[in-house]
């Protein structure tokens, strides 16, 4: 069952990448000689330099954890509703849905929403953190981002699949506060680093070790920015949806719904052993999961069902993976061959040159990267985008 695809072993890194940057591979090495990485370091077919640890990159550890390799934006992931009619009911002038969309969904770094009290309380949906004391700016932060989407990657899409059935897809995060959490255990791990006197070949991977009351807050804090992500895309999701009801006049009753982090760490049990599993830029894949692949603007999403691989602690990719840095991107590609790719989607066409750092251009083959996953999981359905809004 596992024969179909061949990763290819470097050093104590199994990668599945058929296309990757020698310094993300360097970057994997790193984190793979990890004294406590508890087996090899997979690498998912969308691989590329990150900052931490590489993205795309997969880590079982045993008696400590690494906070920048979960990240910044801790609980980043996706969301995929299917509805239950075909494109044919959607009006043509899919540019009064992207308004709408916007309407409802702040995008953008910083954005929030200019009546927090209508988002109702964060606390009651998802509590707060125990060990963590936010300060009442975090927690009106929090309140005031909580349902809005930020920037960067991040998007709402109206897409259609190849039964031409609607689906609506989100990618976002834990937004402003998760970022804030993060940096406070990334930066509390070095220092610790420094007072007893650890050296490691890449700061970054300056670690927590369990049973230390740094560790204990830090699960603390990343499992409720986890919690708040997951909620944040069920929030948008539901705004979309209603927008979307209005636009095609006919209540919403949805086919199914998925939800996934690819940004996170959880304890699971692998090859023998309770290990903690660090995915950074990768979903869980286990034997029947439903998860979202997105591939760039412009290019397919999938919507995909694990298949188990034990090699791979049971992830597969979390998107296309970035071929461009997006400094090079902005200094080397042009806004009217990214206007052509983007066809006739609605999308914010005028905010091109904003957006080039998006360009799909910039993204890793959404197809080969499928294809080189092909024993990590299975396309249940793949999807081409009709309407596409970001955050600048």
């Amino acid at each position: 069952m596992w024969g179909v695809v061949t990763p290819t072993k470097h050093e104590n890194v199994l990668s599945w990448a058929s296309e990757i940057d020698s310094n993300a591979l360097e970057q994997a090495k790193r984190s793979a000689r990890l004294p406590f990485v508890q087996g090899h370091v997979a690498l998912m077919p969308d691989a590329h330099w990150g900052m931490g640890a590489t993205i795309g990159s997969v880590i079982p550890t045993k008696g400590a954890i690494v906070p920048a390799a979960v990240g910044v934006d801790i609980g980043c992931g996706m969301v995929a509703s299917e509805m239950p009619f075909t494109v044919d009911v959607l009006p043509d002038d899919l540019d009064r849905l992207l308004g709408s969309i916007a309407d409802v969904v702040p995008a953008g770094v910083g954005k929030g929403h200019l009546q927090a009290g209508d988002q109702g309380d964060v606390g009651s949906v998802v509590g707060w953190p125990e060990r963590s004391d936010l300060s009442d700016r975090q927690r009106e932060k929090a309140v005031n981002q909580f349902g809005t989407l930020g920037s960067g990657n991040h998007f709402v899409e109206v897409c259609a699949d190849e039964r031409d059935r609607v689906w609506v897809v989100l990618h976002s995060g834990s937004r402003g506060i998760g970022n804030e959490l993060a940096k406070v255990h990334i930066e509390g791990a070095k220092k610790l680093m420094q007072q007893y006197f650890v050296n490691l070949e890449d700061p970054d991977l300056a670690y927590l070790t369990e049973g230390t009351p740094e560790f204990d807050s830090y699960i603390d804090a990343m499992t409720w920015a986890q919690e708040y992500a997951f909620a944040n895309r069920e929030r948008m999701m539901d705004a979309v949806l209603r927008q979307l009801a209005r636009f095609v006049g006919r209540e919403l009753a949805e086919s199914q719904r998925i939800n996934c982090h690819h940004n996170y760490t959880t304890r699971e049990h692998h090859h023998g052993h309770d290990v903690w599993v660090t995915r950074k830029g990768a979903i869980r894949a286990r034997q029947g999961d439903l998860g979202v692949i997105p591939g760039s603007m412009g290019a397919a999403s999938y919507i995909v069902e694990g298949l188990g691989n034990p090699a791979s602690y049971e992830s597969c990719s979390h998107g296309a993976g970035r071929r461009m840095s997006r400094g090079q991107a902005r200094r080397t590609l042009d806004v009217e061959t990214f206007r052509a790719e983007m066809g006739d989607r609605a999308w914010l066409g005028k905010q091109a040159g904003k957006l080039i750092d998006e360009d799909p251009r910039a993204y890793k083959d959404i197809d080969q990267v499928m294809e080189d996953q092909r024993d990590l999981a299975t396309i249940r359905h793949r999807l081409t985008q009709l309407v596409n809004y970001k955050g600048l």
